[in-house]
């Protein structure tokens, strides 16, 4: 069993000493390891039609609006991987399980990868301030076997930003949005969630 601190410790780095209950247990998981735990809750999602084809493509969060849609996310580690996994599954009315799944490494310092299909990934930093996470967006890569390349998508899809708040210590409310440099929001989801399975391993 590993004894490795958890993938966001230094991430979080000084700060995560401070971090309230609900998200310590958010983000406790530990690289290679079987670590996992679940979280419900409820999203008011809007898509602006324009973004529409660029989610279809890239398979990204879901193309849809729609409000008060239930939502479970497992966040999970893996015994081969030094990521944190995320698999977000949205139950929209009349359409089947939308399944959005990611993984998340460290770069440096508080700079985030999320790896999604097709090499598609988005560099962020993350923070706590002392009241919220905060994700800010820094850009987009592909990579292609050991290559990352560059991608200038933030003119075409827009650039990414979330919070997360803690309420108690098993709920947490958060935003996310895709905000464009000419046409403003084009995507946000927002609601709260609660800690219904926490970390095993």
């Amino acid at each position: 069993m590993t004894t490795a601190p958890p993938v966001f410790a230094a991430i979080f780095a000084d700060s995560c000493a401070a971090l309230p209950p609900v998200m310590v247990q958010h983000y406790a998981h530990r690289p290679y390891s079987d670590d996992m735990s679940v979280v419900e809750g409820r999203l008011d999602i809007r898509c602006n039609p324009m973004l529409k084809p660029a989610l279809w493509l890239s398979r990204t969060v879901p193309p849809y609006s729609q409000t008060d849609v239930p939502v479970t996310v497992q966040f999970a580690s893996a015994p081969d991987s030094g990521a944190f996994h995320f698999n977000r599954v949205f139950h929209f009315k009349n359409r089947k399980p939308f399944h959005f799944r990611s993984s998340m490494t460290q770069r440096h310092g508080n700079e985030v990868i999320e790896r999604m299909r097709y090499g598609l990934r988005w560099h962020a930093f993350y923070r706590w301030d002392g009241e919220k996470v905060t994700v800010r967006h820094k850009g987009y890569s592909w990579s292609v076997g050991r290559f990352s390349l560059p991608l200038p998508l933030t003119w075409i899809m827009g650039r990414g930003e979330a919070e997360e708040w803690p309420i108690d210590e098993a709920h947490f409310e958060m935003s996310a949005r895709i905000l464009h440099p000419l046409f403003g929001k084009l995507y946000e989801y927002k609601g709260r969630f609660k800690i219904v399975q926490t970390l095993k391993s």
